[in-house]
């Protein structure tokens, strides 16, 4: 896959690294990592496990800790997104990108309402409320990815302070 290499995804995943960039990451865990794009466009100095259920090359998660455990395009997918504790555990910082609809977009014409492939379907608060869950706390949020995506969110959250 990788040697498909186009610039749509260099170009996202620089955004992505350029907007996870504050949490100071020298190990990534990217959970969901599909062909690892995203670990091909590591910053220098930057160590990249990649994991993931598809028949890719992959690292696998071989530490007991990350500074930073990505989720691109990933939580929609998760039946139960509480199986997801134990990788939540490893980290001080999570970064997300998911679709989210917009208020004003009706159901039949949300362009990622996907029954059976998206199997969650994010609101802003919904997803801050469901990391609070898992101890985060939310330290940034935007659209870096769009264009070229549509309705695509990012966020950027912290393991809050107890």
């Amino acid at each position: 896959m990788l040697r498909l290499y186009s610039s749509s995804a260099e170009s996202i995943c620089k955004k992505r690294w350029d907007f996870v960039a504050e949490s100071g990451a020298r190990t990534v865990l990217d959970f969901g990592s599909g062909c690892g794009f995203f670990k091909a466009f590591a910053p220098e100095g930057v160590e990249v496990d990649t994991f993931d259920i598809m028949p890719v090359p992959q690292t696998g998660i071989t530490r007991e800790k990350y500074d930073l455990v990505t989720f691109w395009d990933v939580l929609e997918h998760i039946p139960n997104l509480m199986d997801l504790e134990e990788t939540f555990a490893k980290t001080k910082w999570v970064g997300i990108t998911v679709p989210i609809k917009p208020e004003n977009v009706a159901w039949e014409s949300y362009r990622h309402f996907k029954p059976g492939e998206h199997i969650h379907h994010f609101q802003k608060d919904y997803l801050s409320a469901v990391m609070r869950l898992f101890g985060f706390e939310l330290v940034k949020d935007g659209n870096p990815e769009c264009p070229p995506r549509e309705m695509i969110g990012s966020f950027l959250y912290m393991r809050a302070a107890k």
